[in-house]
């Protein structure tokens, strides 16, 4: 019976939205979102019945994982107090070359799921692209659809900027954005639309 039960729950099955590409991963539905004046707030800092000023926030989740793996393993519970916000970037589940590849690409799909999870609570949301090595490329930007507005974030890039401006140009190709919210200070050679939001801004919460 319990087996019964839990392949009639989607929540377990995890299989309510379309997936992309060799593995299935979830896909985001590309949206418009007004760009204008952007400030962000770490998720680790957003809390319900926030006030005015911060809810014109966009929420970002470029803090370690632990603080955010319930919006995937508990969605239910965080979703309507992300949905005050201006828009919320996916989580941002880590890559690192380290990194087995199954948790890597089972981290892609994290983050793609629980942004098709908050589209369909009506939530603006903006997907969030990260990548390890060149073999990651094979799964790392599924789920996103071409000209869309994507984020990336730039801590500990500096320590491997080659290998982090290989992904950003496979990204370019890939997915050809149409805006790059860049939490932190871009590359001189970084292309594209980009957004600079400074990171230190982001902790900055008006209480």
């Amino acid at each position: 019976m319990k087996s019964i039960t839990m392949r009639n729950n989607p929540l377990f099955m995890r299989n309510s939205f379309p997936g992309v590409g060799k593995w299935g991963i979830p896909s985001l539905k590309k949206q418009t979102i007004d760009l204008q004046d952007i400030r962000l707030i770490a998720c680790s800092d957003i809390k319900r019945n926030d006030n005015d000023t911060n809810r014109q926030c966009g929420v970002h989740h470029f803090v370690d994982d632990y603080r955010f793996e319930g919006t995937y393993y508990r969605p239910e519970k965080h979703w309507e107090k992300y949905a005050q916000y201006r828009f919320v970037l996916t989580p941002d589940f880590s890559l690192y070359a380290e990194m087995d590849m199954w948790l890597q690409l089972a981290n892609v799909a994290k983050n793609r799921w629980v942004g098709a999870y908050w589209q369909s609570k009506g939530l603006s949301v903006i997907p969030t692209i990260s990548w390890s090595t060149s073999a990651s490329f094979d799964f790392c930007f599924d789920g996103v659809e071409q000209n869309a507005i994507v984020a990336v974030g730039m801590i500990g890039c500096k320590k491997n900027r080659s290998g982090f401006m290989r992904g950003y140009v496979a990204m370019l190709e890939k997915l050809k954005p149409a805006t790059i919210i860049c939490f932190g200070d871009p590359f001189p050679e970084m292309e594209g639309n980009i957004i600079a939001v400074d990171y230190r801004a982001s902790r900055k919460v008006v209480r």
